[in-house]
């Protein structure tokens, strides 16, 4: 009966969060972000000029887009994933609860048989369900742009060799799941954050505050000992995934960094939300 109620309510949390016009508009602007890249590019090279690119990430994509728009997908994850995502994760995590103290609905969903400990988890699957949407927006919204906008064919790898569009393709599928799953730390953050206050907008305010401390601090050079403890620090490394062959360490550091993150605030967020006294 339990999960039954737990599997309804996580139906219900995902219905209205997503039709919030809020998340909509989060949404809208993670989709128009690849839209403004992708017409920048064009406008750019038509008139016969190149885009300049160095190794690594973010700009040896953008050098790419011209010939395959495949790689406008990599370019958008990699300018999205900074900052626009992970804040639109920072404004659902931290209205998770908060915003259900705030509104004064809280104190009924505690009635119902789930209890604290499987609310919060529905409430945590729901920010990551968000994080993987969001995230596919902003490829898929990359992919018709760079489809519609540039040729596309054989991808040529970071490494300089040459692969077919179809693995290009699931190496985009895979990019996207790895930045979905490096939001996971945003997101026990948000919720531990949320558990703090009964105020939906101070929830989101301070996780977003957080969010840009942390990423301010990961450009310090005199913090480069402690910087890759940072959640943000292995965020690019998904650039990885498009050298032949892959290079799998420092992703495997940013995905045990994000679970650790996730268990660290998921517990402080259990304990906290374990102990609140509801009073909304």
């Amino acid at each position: 009966m339990r999960r039954i109620w737990t599997l309804g309510l996580f139906r219900s949390e995902l219905g209205i969060t997503f039709r919030r016009w809020r998340t909509l508009a989060l949404l809208g602007v993670l989709a128009a972000v690849p839209i403004l890249v992708g017409i920048a590019v064009k406008i750019e090279t038509s008139d016969g000029s190149t885009l300049g690119g160095g190794g690594g990430g973010g700009p040896a994509f953008i050098a790419q887009i011209t010939n395959n728009g495949l790689f406008l997908v990599f370019t958008a994850l990699a300018a999205t994933l900074p900052f626009f995502l992970p804040m639109a994760v920072g404004v659902v995590a931290g209205d998770s609860i908060a915003g259900e103290s705030s509104a004064g609905t809280l104190r009924y969903l505690l009635v119902a048989p789930a209890g604290r400990t499987r609310l919060l988890l529905v409430k945590y699957a729901t920010t990551m369900t968000f994080c993987l949407v969001a995230t596919l927006v902003v490829a898929l919204s990359a992919l018709a742009v760079g489809a519609l906008l540039f040729p596309l064919g054989e991808v040529t790898t970071i490494s300089g060799t040459r692969i077919g569009f179809g693995e290009g393709l699931l190496r985009a599928l895979l990019i996207a799941l790895v930045v979905a799953a490096s939001l996971i730390g945003v997101a026990a953050l948000g919720l531990f954050v949320s558990t703090l206050t009964s105020s939906g907008i101070a929830a989101m305010a301070t996780t977003v505050g957080l969010l840009i401390t942390i990423q301010i601090l990961d450009q310090i050079p005199q913090l480069h000992a402690i910087q890759p403890y940072f959640f943000s620090h292995y965020w690019l490394s998904f650039a990885d995934l498009m050298r032949e062959p892959v290079y799998w360490d420092e992703l495997g550091r940013n995905l045990g960094l994000q679970g650790l993150y996730a268990a660290l605030f998921g517990s402080a967020a259990w304990a906290r939300f374990g102990a609140k006294d509801i009073t909304a």
